[in-house]
């Protein structure tokens, strides 16, 4: 699988060690940046890998912040990303086989580099139910398409 991953100052470090990792279970790694542990705005980075997943030039987006929150909200403002946060493996796998997340958000001082690992793991291996849970995905796609709400 071909990972777009990439942080801001907070969550560099845990980025960082995430690369190695990724590429340790075989996927190939984009690294979208920052190269340096410099603060940066979020946004930016969060634009880069949502862009990247949503032209199909990666299939999952990786984003680390300090929360996870503030990449979560600009990644779920692009078009066909489903961004999700999660915190644990539940979420990380729920948020797969039910939501068909195609980016995962995640808090660099909230999870430790252990947990990072597990959790982006079982992301990263869960496949989509589809079904039921295909319906509900179109209905977000429509909501996306509906301009009336702006």
């Amino acid at each position: 699988m071909r990972i777009a991953i990439a942080s801001d100052h907070a969550g560099f470090d845990q980025k960082t060690q995430l690369v190695p990792f990724l590429q340790g279970l075989g996927h190939e790694v984009v690294d979208m940046g920052p190269e340096t542990g410099e603060r940066v705005d979020y946004p930016d980075y969060a634009e880069k890998v949502a862009r990247a997943v949503a032209a199909g030039e990666a299939d999952r987006g990786v984003l680390i912040c300090g929360t996870g929150i503030g990449m979560c909200i600009a990644a779920n403002k692009m078009k066909g990303i489903r961004a999700a946060l999660c915190g644990d493996t539940f979420s990380a796998h729920f948020t797969r086989a039910h939501n068909d997340a195609n980016v995962i958000t995640m808090g660099a001082r909230v999870i430790g580099p252990g947990l990072a690992e597990f959790i982006l793991d079982e992301f990263l291996k869960t496949p989509f139910e589809g079904g039921r849970h295909a319906r509900r995905i179109g209905k977000i796609a429509k909501i996306e398409e509906d301009e009336s709400h702006v």
